[in-house]
């Protein structure tokens, strides 16, 4: 049965062309527009769609509240279109802690060329969230709410913390942690809980655009009780601080001068940029069996190959289990791999990062 695809732009243009685009996969039908949230909010009770494309600045009503409204009445897989600016990026998070799937750069050069690429890339992304795994019991919840006020820098997590008490020497002298779609919200979740004295250092390896990252550190930082702050070449690794590979970069691990890390432009030939693989590569020969690593959410299967080395070296791999993705794919080819030492429930990964570190 082909998936029902309901596409909400304000741009009659946009509506169009990915309407021409959508319907030239056999397997995807699109069966109606909206040209601002409100209009998206009644099409998708009358129509039922598998899958809402949503723009984010629209008249009438914009795409965040939009998104809430229908996550709380009519929860829906909705796929974002975001500019690739800060401000965008900041938007597209909202949206993602808000309850839609994954998102898409808005670009009107691109869309406007009749691209064979573009057409697998929207394929294939409808499809994933089509795939998608709804587990938003409590997204559901707090769409309902009304928008919170801004919440000062310092303001302390919602979230109860795990406490870690001194225990002497760490068991691991790295914790990474590697996602693609669906990551945002699960490192959210995972970093939010854990406490200022966390004793390894952290490194998080999210797919996302290097447009993004910076606004996501900036997020986390503001959040959690760790520091947080996007990788720069040379920056050292502490105890209690997590590092954000930055998009369209290869972030690797050096072991001299205490741990620091490399930010380099990589293999163009790789397909991703900021890749897991390539982190969890340089951190086996950094430091060999001291690694704790955590395969989250997402589509594809890198980390794979990284987890492998990671393995051969003596350290862990952990994997985030079928029911609390998003999208089970990269941990899905770590678990079917035998790579991975153990398979936990999202919700439960601080407790058992306190405990294993």
């Amino acid at each position: 049965m082909a998936i029902k695809v309901l596409i909400v732009d304000d741009s009659g243009f946009f509506r169009r062309r990915l309407t021409e685009l959508l319907s030239g996969d056999p397997l995807i039908k699109v069966v109606g527009t909206a040209q601002n949230g409100r209009e998206a909010i009644e099409k998708n009770k009358e129509l039922s769609p598998d899958v809402i494309t949503m723009d984010y600045e629209m008249p009438v009503l914009d795409g965040i509240s939009a998104l809430k409204q229908i996550m709380a009445s009519k929860p829906t897989a909705v796929l974002m279109f975001s500019s690739m600016t800060h401000e965008g990026a900041k938007i597209t998070l909202d949206a993602l802690e808000a309850g839609a799937v994954d998102y898409l750069p808005k670009n009107f050069e691109d869309i406007s060329r009749n691209s064979t690429r573009l057409k697998k890339v929207l394929s294939d992304r409808v499809k994933a969230v089509a795939r998608s795994r709804y587990r938003s019991t409590v997204r559901k919840a707090e769409a309902a709410k009304p928008a919170p006020a801004a919440r000062p820098v310092t303001s302390a997590p919602e979230r109860p913390t795990v406490q870690v008490y001194n225990r002497g020497v760490a068991k691991h002298k790295l914790l990474i942690l590697g996602t693609s779609t669906g990551g945002p919200v699960a490192l959210q979740t995972i970093l939010t809980a854990l406490p200022s004295n966390f004793p390894v250092p952290i490194l998080l390896v999210q797919h996302m655009p290097g447009t993004f990252t910076n606004a996501f550190a900036e997020r986390l930082n503001r959040i959690c009780q760790i520091g947080v702050s996007e990788a720069k070449d040379n920056d050292g690794l502490k105890p209690g601080h997590a590092l954000l590979a930055p998009g369209g970069k290869q972030l690797m691990v050096d072991a001299r001068h205490g741990g620091i890390v490399r930010v380099l432009e990589g293999d163009t030939r790789l397909n991703y940029k900021p890749s897991v693989d390539v982190t969890f590569g340089s951190a086996a020969k950094a430091f060999n069996n001291k690694v704790l690593a955590v395969v989250l959410t997402g589509m594809g299967a890198d980390g794979r190959d990284g987890a492998r080395m990671l393995k051969t070296a003596g350290s862990h791999v952990w994997a985030q289990n079928q029911e609390s993705c998003v999208i089970y794919g990269m941990p899905m080819a770590v678990v079917s791999a035998g790579l991975a030492d153990e398979v936990i429930h999202l919700n439960d990964i601080p407790r058992r990062l306190v405990e294993a570190i």
